[in-house]
């Protein structure tokens, strides 16, 4: 009796951590897609990109500091699953002025996604939101050129940018 009421309750403790898992992850990407919306008729985001980094480092999703910050880009690769719009996110990008580098700071976030399925869904996200979205993207090189680390696998790659110059196209 005393083993299938443990299993009962391991089950339903189970149960509710995956369920708050998917919560989080979903609140997580919701928090993603406001900061990467544009508000209609205007060039700004619907949110800030620093609340969305600070979010996915307290999940423990990104670390706590950039893998690499070059220019006005701090580069994050995930640490754990997390996906955008059907798609595996795989690097995180927020671009801001932290201190004067030189010109050419473009504020707002980019992502780079393992392609999952069709990319129909985040074409229409950019187009819509005033983003730059590049299928088959060459991750490989820019992690290169930034000198990254990694152990992503040969997959299918994309791009989306959702930043100051983006918006203003």
């Amino acid at each position: 009796m005393k083993k299938i009421l443990y299993c009962l309750l391991s089950g339903l403790l189970l149960g509710a951590a995956a369920t708050s898992s998917l919560a989080t992850e979903t609140a997580l990407e919701n928090q993603l897609i406001k900061a990467l919306k544009i508000i209609q008729n205007t060039e700004e985001r619907q949110a800030k990109s620093r609340p969305v980094i600070r979010a996915y480092q307290q999940a423990g999703i990104l670390n706590k500091k950039p893998d690499q910050r070059a220019d006005y880009i701090d580069f994050y690769l995930l640490r754990k699953p997390a996906s955008f719009v059907g798609h595996k996110l795989v690097m995180l990008e927020e671009e801001y002025m932290d201190t004067y580098v030189g010109c050419c700071v473009s504020p707002g976030l980019g992502l780079v996604l393992q392609i999952e399925a069709d990319t129909r869904s985040l074409q229409d996200f950019a187009d819509k939101n005033a983003c730059t979205f590049k299928p088959h993207a060459d991750v490989f090189d820019t992690l290169k050129t930034y000198g990254i680390r990694h152990k992503l696998p040969k997959a299918d790659y994309a791009s989306l940018s959702c930043r100051e110059r983006d918006a203003q196209k």
